[in-house]
């Protein structure tokens, strides 16, 4: 290694151009207050390695390759600037400055990256790496001490005085470590004690990382034999709180090996952390590209052939094409915009044919950036465990809909769920917060808490009609429009956004036609079995799903007033005729489809005419709720004939807008002060 003296000039020069030697002059003037007098004065120095090497080639090697001696060498050079400006008085030795050296970045080579999924860990060089991960569980924030003093207890000793011994926390050193009863004196090998009043405490938290690859198994696509293992990591000070549950992230931190006796546990000291998006691919493909063109003279062509096409291998086409255009809206709306704002759109589906709908949920759960479908043995939103590495605290665990954060999480049938269970899924849709309750006595507290966590997800599910349980009372009529939702409560239906009915008005023909397309995959395999329908790959819709979550969206003025007055009139016509309260959350649902259907014809303005599909999908909903109302519309609305040639689409333009005109007749007759921006002809 060069000189040292070399090194700590290289050093002084660095914090003098890099403007950090104008911020310890800073931080030196909050320790100057009478009140704070501690054995250990912290600075935070951030540290831009390739500002480093490229002044200094052996200390930017140091700084990457061996932290503890490059933060030696920090403290020594700051020490001697406090002492040489007089900044801190109390300051008298170099053991009582507590240099922490925060590394803005990494070179962005292979052997500065650690891979989750690599093994074995911990026969490297304990160096800065870089990782990035999903966290599945955390700890509460505890304290832990940064340093304390030690005098030694013979009088006639030198040491029994002033700042000799100073313990100080290192990355991967227990508490047990910092704090013993066991030090002795460097001079005269007597006991030491400590002096109580000058330690100094920090903030701890404990977060378990895990590759991002963890969620391919839990998506249930197909079964893996591959086993991932997190990684614990160790956030102090002022990078607590930093990470939420479920979230992704890229850790900046030092690998250690923290001694717990008999065992050594591997470890990762977060020095920073910056929240971190996977790259997915989000280009058109030329199928859908040639589609757009083909479809530019109608707004709802190219949806309709979207849904259309969905899920070939699934269903036939023509079935369940209004599930697959709500499931498609769902998957381009659950996304977060540029204010970290979640938007989602809940569905629930109400059928006959569970089977096929689950099948159906489980492929369009493939498309999501993230998706989690819930297992009946796993934990739906949190649980606890005690703490394994010494803290004896709460230790948090995400369950499915913590996990699914940012994408979807798939709830199963509900008629198989208990009442609590049902209630607990009905508190988290409305509040979108789960609540943790952790008992004091049990986790080393002197009281119990109460956290609450944010659930950033879409909820997927679905209910049968036809199940073998006591049904509600309400039959499902075509003149009250309502529909049979068997164990699942009218409250919890209404926390969904979106409810849709798979309609069986087929009959024998329906279930033909989805006999005959199961037999043909069974016997033509790999065979396109609809050559009149174009061959979309799965790869294909999930690029477009991708493509359009990243579109930003404005709402037309058209939209606008199609979606206000339809909610005004909606809500004077149902509160007279049946008591119900139209909630402020009916305008959300309607924009979030309004948008999510603007957005999957990859357009980024918000037209008349998507407002138009979100008022049919929205007054569905409610209508299967709480029956029909002034506002007359079909039940297959959206999709009111086969789409098996243009003649079909034309048939289904012009029938959208007939009702494009019976919803601004009913905008026009009920929502209050219409005729000042809906004219009667």
């Amino acid at each position: 290694m060069a000189d040292i003296f070399s090194l700590k000039e290289s050093i002084l020069i660095y914090l003098d151009r890099s403007g950090a030697l104008q911020k310890l002059v800073e931080d030196c003037k909050q320790f100057n207050e009478p009140q704070h007098n501690v054995a250990v004065y912290r600075f935070c120095i951030n540290v831009n390695p390739s500002d480093v090497i490229e002044m200094d080639p052996e200390l930017g090697d140091c700084v990457l390759h061996d932290p503890l001696t490059a933060t030696a060498l920090f403290q020594s050079v700051c020490f001697v600037a406090i002492k040489t400006l007089s900044l801190v008085e109390k300051i008298h030795t170099a053991n009582q400055v507590n240099v922490i050296l925060k590394l803005t970045h990494l070179p962005p080579f292979p052997n500065y990256t650690l891979d989750l999924c690599s093994f074995p860990r911990g026969y490297g060089s304990m160096r800065p790496v870089l990782m990035e991960g999903l966290v599945t569980a955390m700890t509460r924030v505890t304290k832990y001490t940064q340093g304390a003093r030690f005098l030694c207890i013979d009088d006639d000793c030198p040491c029994s005085t002033g700042f000799h011994h100073i313990r100080v926390h290192a990355p991967g050193a227990t508490e047990s470590a910092t704090m013993r009863n066991d030090f002795i004196c460097m001079l005269c090998s007597s006991p030491l004690k400590e002096d109580v009043k000058f330690r100094v405490l920090g903030d701890k938290q404990l977060v378990e990382l895990i590759h991002i690859g963890a969620l391919d198994a839990l998506r249930a696509c197909q079964q893996s034999s591959l086993r991932y293992q997190s990684v614990t990591l160790f956030l102090r000070d002022e990078v607590c709180n930093s990470m939420r549950i479920g979230g992704l992230y890229r850790v900046l931190g030092i690998p250690a090996h923290v001694h717990q006796w008999p065992n050594i546990t591997w470890s990762v000291e977060a020095n920073s952390i910056q929240p971190w998006e996977p790259e997915y691919p989000h280009k058109i493909s030329s199928n859908f590209q040639e589609l757009l063109k083909t479809t530019a003279g109608s707004p709802w062509r190219f949806s309709a052939i979207v849904a259309h096409c969905f899920g070939l291998d699934i269903a036939p086409p023509g079935l369940f094409n209004t599930l697959k255009l709500g499931l498609l809206l769902s998957l381009v709306q659950s996304r977060e915009d540029t204010k970290n704002t979640f938007h989602s759109l809940d569905v629930l589906v109400v059928t006959t044919d569970t089977l096929i709908v689950d099948r159906l949920l489980t492929y369009s759960l493939s498309l999501a950036c993230r998706g989690v479908r819930h297992q009946a043995s796993g934990e739906m939103f949190a649980s606890l465990s005690r703490d394994e590495h010494g803290a004896g605290t709460a230790n948090i665990h995400a369950g499915s809909a913590l996990l699914a954060s940012g994408g979807v999480c798939m709830l199963g049938d509900l008629s198989y769920y208990k009442r609590d269970k049902l209630d607990a899924i009905q508190s988290v849709l409305e509040s979108r917060t789960v609540s943790v309750f952790i008992p004091g006595k049990k986790y080393g507290e002197d009281v119990d808490q109460q956290l609450s966590f944010p659930v950033p997800c879409s909820f997927w599910a679905q209910t049968n009609s036809a199940g073998s349980y006591q049904r509600s009372g309400r039959a499902d009529s075509a003149v009250l429009g309502t529909a049979e939702m068997g164990p699942v409560p009218i409250q919890l239906a209404d926390t969904f956004g979106l409810l849709i009915q798979c309609r069986d008005n087929a009959g024998e023909q329906a279930l033909l036609a989805q006999t005959v397309h199961t037999l043909q995959q069974a016997v033509q395999l790999g065979k396109p079995l609809y050559p009149s329908c174009v061959d979309f790959s799965t790869q294909d819709y999930k690029e477009l799903v991708a493509h359009a979550q990243r579109l930003q969206v404005e709402l037309s003025p058209g939209a606008q007033r199609m979606i206000h007055g339809y909610y005004m009139a909606s809500r004077r016509v149902r509160s007279q005729s049946q008591g119900i309260k139209m909630s402020v959350a009916s305008v959300k649902l309607l924009i979030s489809l309004a948008e999510a259907h603007c957005k999957l014809c990859l357009r980024a303005r918000v037209l008349e005419e998507d407002a138009v599909i979100a008022v049919l999908l929205c007054e569905n909903s409610v209508t299967l709720k709480h029956g029909a109302s002034a506002l007359i519309i079909p039940p297959d609305a959206i999709f009111p004939c086969e789409l098996s040639d243009v003649k079909d689409l034309l048939r289904r333009d012009a029938a959208l807008d007939e009702l494009h005109q019976n919803i601004l007749r009913f905008i026009y007759a009920y929502a209050p002060g219409a005729d000042a921006y809906i004219t009667e002809q």
